[in-house]
């Protein structure tokens, strides 16, 4: 007679097969709670919307290079609303122009979507869209300058033309040194930190945090500026000291 044994706890079970992880529908416990917060549910609305956007106009098969000039023409009126506050209206005035900045931005973030979503990716639309985003920052900063100028508020008429000059030196160096090491993505203050900053100076205008704003944007472009040249000068040094010595 046979008699059935029980396995002992000692023994080991036996190995069940190997799923694999790509097959296996397994959720991290913090992965749920991430994607039910507020924020997660603010970014997919904002996500949905801006698609919805894209998609009408898409349907127009308008231009990209259009929706960015339309872009500019929106900075200009934010700035004509900068140039026409005062001491007394300055906090309605800057209010329009930082909703008006809002609505520009909404165009510079669709006119690329459009293009590819429509098959109009050139090599000009990005040249032409990195030209229009200057004009459109020294538009915003000649609307302040104007602003403090009739004011007679000249230190920050000095203090709103040195960011001025210095974002586009931002801009500059990072072409240059694309041009010459091939990639040069260093430095902080980048034109969307520029954007986020003036409109949070717009907004809160009430506050006086238009001139800190200005500050900021000084400091960390002449930072960034400063950090594009030294990196392109060590990134050139290597490049001179790899290649060969030239034939004589």
């Amino acid at each position: 007679m046979i008699r059935k044994t029980r396995r002992r706890a000692s023994e080991p079970r036996r190995a069940l097969p190997r799923v694999p992880l790509a097959d296996a529908q397994v959720e991290s416990p913090h992965a749920v709670p991430h994607a039910n917060t507020w924020t997660g549910a603010f970014g997919r609305a904002c996500g949905v919307l801006l698609q919805a956007i894209v998609n009408g106009l898409a349907l127009t098969r308008i231009s990209p290079n259009v929706l960015t000039f339309i872009g500019l023409l929106i900075n200009i009126a934010a700035a004509v609303l900068f140039g026409y506050a005062n001491e007394h209206n300055f906090v309605r005035m800057f209010l329009y122009a930082g909703l008006v900045i809002i609505g520009a931005g909404i165009f510079d973030m669709v006119d690329g979507r459009v293009a590819r979503q429509t098959n109009q990716v050139t090599v000009f639309g990005a040249f032409f869209d990195s030209v229009i985003d200057r004009y459109s920052d020294v538009a915003l900063f000649f609307g302040l300058l104007v602003y403090y100028a009739r004011g007679n508020r000249f230190f920050y008429v000095g203090l709103v033309a040195f960011v001025m000059v210095t974002s586009l030196l931002v801009s500059y160096t990072r072409a240059r040194a694309e041009a010459l090491i091939g990639k040069c993505k260093v430095g902080f203050m980048e034109r969307p930190e520029r954007i986020v900053l003036i409109l949070i100076g717009a907004l809160f205008a009430r506050f006086g945090v238009m001139a800190p704003v200005l500050w900021v944007l000084a400091v960390l472009s002449t930072i960034t500026v400063i950090h594009r040249i030294a990196y392109t000068y060590e990134m050139t040094k290597k490049i001179s000291t790899a290649a060969p010595p030239a034939a004589r």
